[in-house]
């Protein structure tokens, strides 16, 4: 249940096709990328297609089956934002642990000791320095700062 409804807000997020030459993914269809993606028909991509990719290379690799909605949404959201290692690690300082890139024991206990909520917003302001320091703030940071408050708004609403 929590999958469907990350998925629903990371998809309305994403929004449909778009080709615009000024973004390094390239041709995107719900997030999805040419770049990254070359063998996917980006044009004609479903929801449901595109949903099934996230599952398996996004939410399966970060272990979310079991994660509480607010952390599921937010790691999920900020994976495919700016990378699997790039969330993990940011979620690792955020409960205090190495950032070494691995959700391996010492992490999982660290995040079993603290709150979610607390969670929630150390990794968003964790994604907010990410974001800051990324060579194209200028010209997406716009866009980058909405999301993040529309993350914000749903990290109230999950703990």
């Amino acid at each position: 249940m929590n999958f469907d409804i990350c998925i629903n807000r990371l998809l309305g997020n994403e929004g449909g096709y778009v080709n615009d030459p000024k973004d390094p993914g390239g041709e995107t269809n719900w997030g999805i990328s040419k770049r990254s993606y070359p063998m996917v028909d980006i044009k004609n991509l479903t929801k449901e297609q595109a949903a099934a990719i996230y599952k398996r290379d996004f939410w399966d690799p970060l272990q979310l089956d079991n994660a509480p909605l607010g952390i599921a949404n937010q790691l999920l959201d900020f994976a495919v934002n700016s990378g699997l290692q790039t969330s993990i690690r940011a979620l690792q300082r955020a409960v205090g642990v190495a950032d070494d890139g691995v959700l391996g024991t010492f992490s999982k206990q660290a995040i079993a000791r603290m709150q979610s909520h607390d969670i929630v917003m150390l990794l968003l302001a964790e994604r907010i320095i990410f974001m800051t320091n990324c060579k194209n703030w200028d010209s997406a940071g716009k866009g980058w700062m909405r999301r993040i408050a529309h993350q914000l708004q749903y990290g109230a609403q999950d703990v």
